[in-house]
């Protein structure tokens, strides 16, 4: 019978913590982001061009909404991300960050620990 190690149980939970990045990532870009999105069309602001399949926008809209703060230089329009951004988007961000954060930490542990010598 195999023997269960802390190995396993850090490889478990880094695949387990993946999932759940990868549904944060869906819930934020499919619900905030496109919300947001739709709102800023109304006004007349498209996405940003340089964004074009990437997705790297999202973390940005993310990052602001979590904040709650605009900042002076940005590659996205922070004022109307704050302006559209809902309650629930602020939950979302938070999701979608705080989940990325973890998967780094224990991913950079668990590299530390059983990566190569």
């Amino acid at each position: 019978m195999m023997e269960i190690t802390s190995e396993h149980w850090f490889a478990l939970g880094v695949g387990i913590l993946i999932f759940l990045w990868g549904i944060a990532t869906l819930c934020f870009s499919r619900i905030s982001v496109k919300h947001i999105e739709h709102e800023m069309a109304k006004a007349g602001q498209l996405p940003p061009e340089w964004d074009k399949g990437i997705g790297t926008r999202i973390t940005m809209y993310a990052m602001v909404i979590v904040a709650k703060k605009a900042a002076a230089v940005s590659p996205v329009n922070d004022q109307l991300i704050l302006r559209y951004a809902r309650k629930k988007d602020w939950y979302l961000a938070v999701f979608f960050l705080g989940s990325f954060v973890v998967l780094m930490c224990v991913g950079g542990i668990a590299y530390y620990l059983y990566g190569p010598e």
